[in-house]
């Protein structure tokens, strides 16, 4: 059965982490089944008077802390962190306390991180394909290091002596889910190594359910098992739940297991946003 959550920014109104937990309230109540926060560091910024105006943001593995302190069912975690800007061991170590805070509650999803400004705004790195290179590495320290067994690694860009980290994820696992642009199809045999997929569009055109029939497909010709694995897709959905329903069961017919329905700034006020939040899911 598909399961219904929200994607949220971290920035805008939605960097207050009051507002995140008030609404992380209130999707538990109305029964949402996940909480996500993206995970941007700084986008841009606008003009006032001839001056750069910044636009608020929160760390959103902070805000996921509060929130899973005032929540109890909800998954929560990022969709999605840009693991090339951080240091994996240093990200596992907070994934691993947040997913034993929240009683095994966490889903981290990774991805390789957009728009540029974000790397080489800060003097990090902008090339694509050494980000890719980075994120792959990254990944495989990650998941050595929430095994909670020896573990030592030795690539291009990162070393790690014999470790054990402790203490293990609550579950014994912590899901991963892997962003990326369709129809590229590199993010896909990325994702399939873990547990799941997060497919955007790399283009104006929108996801069609027919993209998410060949994203099943081929994620079945990369895994000798799908059935716990993630296919994720975000969008924002009309008002009317029948009309909504009308958009939501063709993908669902399709192969996605989760539906996220954006929530922001441009698609209404935060007031307007928390009461189409406490109206529920469209199933």
């Amino acid at each position: 059965m598909v399961k219904f959550g929200l994607n949220i920014p971290n920035f805008g109104s939605y960097s207050n982490i009051n507002n995140l937990i008030n609404l992380a309230i209130t999707a538990e109540k109305a029964g949402w089944e996940g909480f996500f926060l993206w995970d941007h560091i700084y986008l841009s910024t606008r003009l006032e008077k001839n001056k750069q105006i910044g636009i608020p943001f929160v760390d959103p593995w902070v805000a996921l802390t509060a929130i899973a302190m005032v929540t109890k069912n909800m998954k929560i975690g990022t969709y999605v962190t840009p693991l090339p800007r951080r240091r994996p061991w240093k990200l596992a170590r907070e994934v691993v306390s947040l997913d034993c805070l929240s009683r095994g509650r966490l889903i981290l999803g990774i991805g390789l991180g957009a728009p540029d400004f974000e790397y080489e705004g800060f003097g990090e790195e902008k090339n694509i394909i050494t980000r890719a290179k980075k994120c792959d590495e990254g990944l495989e320290i990650i998941k050595g290091l929430l095994s909670g067994k020896e573990f030592s690694y030795k690539g291009k860009f990162y070393t790690i002596k014999t470790v054990i980290f402790k203490p293990e994820p609550y579950n014994g696992i912590i899901p991963i889910w892997i962003g990326g642009r369709w129809p590229n199809k590199k993010p896909l045999e990325r994702a399939s190594k873990y547990n799941g997929f997060c497919p955007i569009s790399a283009s104006s055109e929108k996801l069609s359910p027919n993209d998410i029939e060949e994203i099943v497909n081929l994620i079945k010709s990369c895994r000798s098992d799908i059935n716990n694995f993630d296919v994720v897709i975000a969008g924002e959905l009309p008002l009317n739940k029948t009309e909504a329903k009308k958009i939501i069961y063709p993908f669902i017919e399709s192969g996605i297991t989760w539906w996220l329905d954006s929530i922001n700034d441009w698609r209404g006020t935060l007031e307007e946003m928390e009461e189409y939040i406490s109206n529920g899911p469209a199933k």
